[in-house]
């Protein structure tokens, strides 16, 4: 198996995390330490958890942890909604990472499905 880096779905992530800290900079300083913060948290979580998984000598730990980035998806989903909610990002500045977002997610969907591990 290549290694994480070498994963497609890695890559994405990784991009995606850069994004979401490009949008994050424009939040309200007083964001710096809630909302801004809680964003990169999730972002940085989903390619890590990745690159952790595929670390482990296991497929069902490699699942885990494609599934603890799935959740970790999920929230920064949310968290970028509710940042255009605030008027801190527009429709379309989240746009392309909400995209971005489902690809990974069905990429990440798709590699659990791939271990076989029921």
């Amino acid at each position: 198996m290549p290694g994480y880096r070498d994963l497609k779905v890695w890559q994405m992530a990784m991009r995606l995390a850069e994004e979401v800290y490009r949008l994050s900079a424009q939040f309200p300083k007083h964001e710096i330490y809630g909302l801004a913060s809680q964003l990169q948290r999730s972002a940085v979580s989903l390619p890590s958890n990745i690159a952790e998984g595929h670390g482990r000598n296991s497929g069902k730990e490699f699942n885990h942890f494609l599934g603890i980035a799935l959740g970790s998806l999920a929230e920064m989903e949310t968290q970028l909604i509710l940042a255009q909610r605030l008027g801190y990002l527009t429709e379309d500045e989240i746009s392309p990472a909400l995209q971005n977002a489902d690809e990974i997610g069905k990429m990440l969907k798709g590699l659990q499905k791939s271990l076989n591990i029921n």
